[in-house]
C-alpha cells in the first residue's frame, strides 16, 4: 500500500485532470501530512513513477503570467485498475504494522520505572497538542466551507484515535507507573482483545525490566490488540 500513490491516483478519479500543484495544496488542505504522512516532496516523485508506468498521463500544460508551466495529469485505465488495488489494500488495514512504543514496553522498558514514566509523559503531551491542533484545523477548514463531509469524517477518526492514546496514557500513569512498578502485571495492565494471549517464554523479562518471577512460561494478554506480540508465539 502506497498512500501517496493512493492520494494521487484518488484525485484524478474523482476530480478530473489536475496538475502536482493543485494535488499538494488538496493534500496540504487537509492536513494530509499529520494523518497520512504524505508530503509535498513524496506527491511530486509519486507523480513522476506514476507517469512513468502509464498509469497517469499528461493531457497538456498550463501556465498563469511568468510562472513555472505544470503538466495537467488524468488517470489512465490501468491507474483505475491500480486505484482498487490500492483502495482494497488502504481499507483492509485495522492496525499499522509498526507499533513502536509496545515494542519499547515488551523488549526494552529499562530498568528505572520513574524514567520511563517521565519518558511517556514528555509523549502523553506531544498526543494533546496533535489532538488540539487536529480539532482546531478541523474546525477552522469547516467554517471555511472547505471540507466535504468525508474529509471531516477523517479528522474525526484521526482526533479519537488520539483521544484513544490518551486514555491509554492515563491508564499507564494510574497502574503501571504508580502501583504495578515492581511486578509482572504492567503487560496485563497495558491492555489487548479479550480472549486473546500470548506466552512470554521462560526468563524473559518483563515489560517493566525486571525479570519475570514465574519459572515458567505465562500466558498474558497482547499488549496492542492484534494477537501475538513481536517474538512470541500464541499457546
Amino acid at each position: 500500500m502506497n498512500l501517496s500513490r493512493l492520494t494521487i491516483l484518488g484525485l484524478l478519479a474523482e476530480r478530473g485532470p489536475m496538475h502536482g500543484h493543485q494535488i499538494r495544496r488538496t493534500a496540504e488542505l487537509t492536513n494530509a501530512e499529520v494523518w497520512g504522512g504524505i508530503t509535498g516532496g513524496a506527491l511530486y516523485a509519486e507523480l513522476r513513477k506514476l507517469d512513468g508506468e502509464g498509469l497517469i498521463q499528461a493531457v497538456r500544460e498550463e501556465q498563469v503570467g511568468r510562472r513555472p508551466a505544470r503538466t495537467v495529469y488524468q488517470i489512465t485505465e490501468e491507474g483505475r485498475v491500480e486505484l482498487a488495488v490500492q483502495r482494497d489494500a488502504a481499507l483492509d488495514v485495522v492496525f499499522g504494522s509498526a507499533d513502536p512504543v509496545s515494542v519499547v514496553l515488551l523488549f526494552a522498558a529499562g530498568a528505572d520505572p520513574a524514567e520511563l514514566g517521565e519518558r511517556l509523559a514528555a509523549r502523553r503531551r506531544r498526543v494533546a497538542g496533535q489532538l488540539e491542533a487536529m480539532a482546531g484545523e478541523r474546525e477552522r477548514l469547516t467554517a471555511q466551507g472547505v471540507l466535504p463531509p468525508l474529509a471531516v469524517t477523517a479528522f474525526r477518526r484521526g482526533e479519537l484515535r488520539l483521544e484513544a492514546e490518551l486514555r491509554w496514557h492515563e491508564e499507564f500513569e494510574r497502574h503501571l507507573v504508580s502501583g504495578l512498578t515492581g511486578g509482572p502485571a504492567p503487560v496485563h495492565a497495558i491492555g489487548g482483545t479479550p480472549g486473546r494471549r500470548v506466552r512470554i517464554p521462560r526468563h524473559a523479562p518483563a515489560p517493566d525490566g525486571h525479570d519475570a518471577p514465574a519459572p515458567n512460561a505465562r500466558d498474558v494478554p497482547a499488549p496492542d490488540g492484534r494477537g501475538a506480540a513481536p517474538g512470541m508465539t500464541a499457546p
